[in-house]
Order: structure tokens, then C-alpha cells, then sequence
């Protein structure tokens, strides 16, 4: 006679709550991976735009030279803080090193827009044809 109130029960550990938890967590993990895109640049505030669409592959844009614009009208080559007068020289010698340039300009929203056409117009003097700007999908 069992008096103790569960004393004859074995504990046991249930596995397919366990797995349940197991492929959440997986795919939680893939999808945060796939959504992260590699930005070279500064963060700044992009636009919206609502015809946004990826020009380039995720694998290819890691090869692009980011070009910022912060709303103080700051110019960043990467991550580093540049001059407007640096800027040929830099693109000059990024073109050289590059079989197939890729230039993407990250403009803050409340850039002045005087200073991202300069960058722009930079661009495309030292004969880069494959120019994005990135915005943010409205």
C-alpha cells in the first residue's frame, strides 16, 4: 500500500515538448540571420521610399563601397570620415582595386541634399556606373 501520494511514480522527461522548442529556436535563428543585411557604412535615418527594391545581392553589396551622408553633411567612405575633397582621390584608388565597382550612398534623410549630389556627381566623374541609393522600404 502506497501512502506517500506519488511515491511510485517514475519521473520522466518529455522529449517532444523539448524538440518543439528546439526547431522555435532554429528557426528564430534562421530567420533573424537571413533578415540581417551587412551595411559597410555609418547608420543614418534613410528615406522611404515605397518602389524600394534590392539592386544587389546581399553577397555583392558586402563588396560595395558605402558612401554616407549624416544629416550634418559629414561624408563617410565606409566608416571613415572624409572630406569632400578626399573623395576623388579614395574613389580613384577604390575603382582601381575593384574589376566591377559598386558604389551604394546612404543619404540621412535630413541630409542637405546640396552635399549628396556632390557625391553623387564624384562618382560618376571618376567613371563609376553602378550607383544605388538606399532607402528604406515604406
Amino acid at each position: 500500500m502506497h501512502g506517500g501520494g506519488g511515491a511510485g511514480r517514475r519521473a520522466r522527461i518529455e522529449i517532444i515538448p523539448l524538440i518543439d522548442i528546439i526547431f522555435f529556436l532554429l528557426a528564430t535563428f534562421v530567420m533573424v540571420s537571413l533578415s540581417m543585411t551587412k551595411n559597410q557604412g555609418v547608420q543614418v535615418a534613410l528615406p522611404g521610399a515605397s518602389s524600394a527594391a534590392a539592386l544587389v545581392e546581399p553577397a555583392q553589396q558586402s563588396k560595395a563601397l558605402t558612401l554616407s551622408v549624416n544629416g550634418k553633411g559629414d561624408v563617410f567612405f565606409n566608416k571613415e570620415k572624409i572630406t569632400l575633397q578626399q573623395l576623388p582621390f579614395r574613389l580613384q584608388t577604390f575603382k582601381s582595386g575593384e574589376k566591377d565597382p559598386k558604389v551604394i550612398i546612404n543619404g540621412d534623410a535630413g541630409a542637405d541634399f546640396r552635399v549628396v549630389v556632390a557625391v553623387l556627381d564624384e562618382v560618376r566623374k571618376i567613371g563609376i556606373a553602378k550607383v544605388g541609393i538606399s532607402t528604406e522600404k515604406k
